[in-house]
């Protein structure tokens, strides 16, 4: 095997030359996907400031209301993002999959919590360096940007998904929107990963633990999709997108 060689000035006997770790940032499977991908990142940096952990299913990445010194991408796994309401409710207010940026608002503190709904791998970036690496690099602001006009899009459809439609359209949309983010990170397909229980989904779209195990079978019965051991797969897409559409 050959080996890189670098003479000491105090030996003449070779060593191996060090060689420096490459940052985890590197083989990050959803570079292109998450706030970082994008060509010229200084990859070095940026892994210096991030470190790469994992929690089990159930476990709490984010208490609502405590310090903000951070923020997160998923790398796999999804995460549910809730609210605790003043009267003790719990509104479910995102998903984030793979590739997903959270901390977005850069509050001082958490606004929402946030779960593992299944096993999850995600980047904790320090939020003090990252503040400092937005006002040096004008790309990853432009990223930060782009991200944000789709998170308020995304959040804009969301009202008027929870005020405006019946259960059947609400379910319909949701399971297509899920469809569309996965396409994101793999190719897209009929079969749609729902890491969420039935009572995650009523929360987030407003509806009964009830109506929402009422609207599936009702979905499958009319051959728009097929429950599947954690998911769903898609028959109808076009049916499923007419029913989405109201």
């Amino acid at each position: 095997m050959l080996h890189h060689y670098e003479i000491s000035r105090h030996s003449h006997h070779a060593i191996p030359a060090m060689r420096s770790a490459p940052s985890p940032c590197e083989t990050c499977p959803v570079r292109k996907a998450s706030i970082c991908g994008y060509d010229g990142l200084d990859l070095s940096r940026f892994g210096d400031m991030t470190k790469r952990l994992t929690k089990p299913a159930k476990s709490t990445i984010v208490d609502q209301g405590n310090q903000a010194d951070a923020v997160f991408t998923v790398v796999s796994g999804a995460v549910l993002l809730s609210k605790s309401l003043p009267d003790g409710r719990r509104q479910v207010v995102g998903i984030a999959l793979p590739g997903d940026f959270i901390g977005l608002s850069m509050a001082e503190v958490h606004g929402f919590s946030a779960t593992a709904l299944t096993q999850v791998e995600y980047c904790r970036i320090d939020r003090a360096r990252f503040s400092e690496m937005l006002d040096e690099e004008p790309r990853l602001v432009r990223r930060l940007y782009a991200t944000s006009a789709s998170e308020l899009t995304f959040a804009q459809e969301h009202m008027i998904l929870l005020g405006r439609r019946s259960a059947d359209e609400k379910l319909a949309t949701f399971l297509l929107n899920m469809r569309e983010r996965w396409a994101r990170i793999r190719s897209a397909s009929a079969r749609v990963d729902l890491p969420l229980t039935r009572q995650d989904i009523g929360d987030y779209l407003g509806l009964t633990i009830e109506t929402v195990s009422r609207t599936f079978s009702k979905l499958a019965k009319q051959k728009l999709i097929a429950i599947i051991p954690d998911g769903i797969r898609i028959l109808d897409l076009a049916g499923l997108a007419a029913l989405g559409s109201g």
